[in-house]
């Protein structure tokens, strides 16, 4: 008889059949002229796009990412009625500080695999035993291998809870939390509800920038981050209005079709856009950015059935925020000690002017020398480095 607080092993065991309904799929696209410009601002472009279906139909083994996935420990448990997967590697070194990092949309747990062996057993890769971490990293409700909420509430707040819970229940009574992209929004979240255990936070996305706050623009660096964001929001903001406002619609495709869930996965930010694209057209990745790692994570998002609702969470994140500006609430402030890192790819490069806006207790900032939206994907050894620098006055 299992308790509502069971922490059950798991494995990913995909039927050979939905891998063949996969390939036939793709396979059986019915494809869109090419685009009229040169460049990717009528989307993702053909040549990018058919590249990336040849080879995931011919040459990408999905086997392999089944099998690196587990080899790693893997569980599922049940909170607040959500049946949560993650993965949790305990560090050999003593006294390691425990991690909870939390991933991104378009992204996975995948994003977040090429930092396990780095931060949790440093000294084996150059470091030092002292920066060792134990690393739980849950897949968000809706993504993956975490079960699809069926209610609406599932918004950053209610995730947030939910890892404080899942730390409580592995134990840690003294932690810390991580995030970039939707996983900056949760532990954003974490940090302003302070729950007992956590000490610190550190996020490479300035959630509370992208949000709608005003900024300052006196300085060159606040000027050009001011016009990233702009730009950003007149023509590249057209997943994240979808998303926030119609994630049911675009749901269709992305359950339907292989490539159209490709395509729309791919068609983020321009750094990562050109950055994929190459890794396929080219032959040329950025980092870890490679073509057998990207389909790891969009072949997740198709085996799952996860498109639809992963999308749903930024309706979720939208209906909070518009929620609580109806009722006049202001979030309350992270008191906690709060490390930054801007990556230079990112949507916007943040000044420290702008983090210490948002967030008054500034222990790290530091801007990388290379690296973008999907920094712990790409560049792993500088990401691992970022965080071990961030929490290291935490230990």
């Amino acid at each position: 008889m299992s308790s509502e607080t069971e922490i059950s092993p798991f494995r990913v065991d995909m039927p050979d059949e939905v891998i063949a309904d996969l390939r036939r799929r793709i396979a059986s696209t019915r494809w869109p002229s090419r685009e009229l410009v040169t460049d990717r601002s009528q989307g993702v472009q053909l040549a990018t796009l058919q590249e990336l279906a040849r080879y995931w139909a011919n040459g990408y083994d999905w086997r392999a990412c089944e099998a690196r996935l587990n080899a790693l420990p893997q569980f599922k448990t049940e909170i607040d009625g959500m049946d949560i997967h993650f993965i949790h590697v305990k560090s050999p070194h003593a006294d390691a500080l425990p991690l909870i990092m939390t991933h991104g949309w378009p992204g996975s747990v995948i994003e977040l695999l090429g930092v396990v062996g780095l931060l949790t057993d440093p000294a084996a890769h150059g470091g030092r035993a002292e920066d060792a971490f134990d690393l739980v990293l849950p897949s968000l409700p809706g993504y993956g291998f975490s079960a699809e909420p069926t209610e609406v509430g599932w918004a950053p707040g209610r995730v947030a809870r939910a890892w404080a819970e899942l730390m409580h229940r592995l134990g840690y009574i003294r932690y810390v939390a991580q995030g970039g992209d939707v996983g900056a929004s949760i532990t954003d979240a974490m940090g302003r509800q302070a729950p007992p255990g956590l000490v610190g936070i550190h996020m490479n996305l300035l959630v509370t920038a992208l949000g709608g706050a005003p900024q300052p623009t006196e300085s060159e660096k606040e000027r050009a981050a001011a016009d990233a964001l702009a730009t950003f929001r007149s023509s590249g903001f057209g997943y994240f209005l979808d998303q926030t406002t119609r994630p049911q619609t675009i749901g269709y495709a992305l359950l339907d079709s292989p490539v159209a869930l490709a395509a729309w996965m791919l068609d983020h930010d321009t750094d990562a856009y050109y950055k994929i694209s190459s890794a396929f057209v080219d032959g040329q990745p950025s980092g870890n950015l490679t073509r057998d790692h990207i389909l790891d994570n969009i072949t997740l998002y198709w085996l799952t059935g996860t498109g639809a609702s992963a999308a749903r969470s930024y309706w979720e994140d939208g209906q909070a925020q518009a929620a609580a500006l109806a009722a006049g609430q202001a979030p309350p402030e992270v008191s906690l000690p709060v490390g930054f890192t801007q990556f230079p790819g990112e949507i916007f490069r943040a000044p420290r002017s702008w983090v210490e806006q948002g967030y008054p207790n500034v222990t790290y900032f530091n801007e990388a020398d290379k690296g973008g939206h999907f920094a712990a994907w790409e560049e792993p050894e500088l990401f691992s480095e970022e965080v071990r620098a961030a929490f290291r006055s935490l230990r």
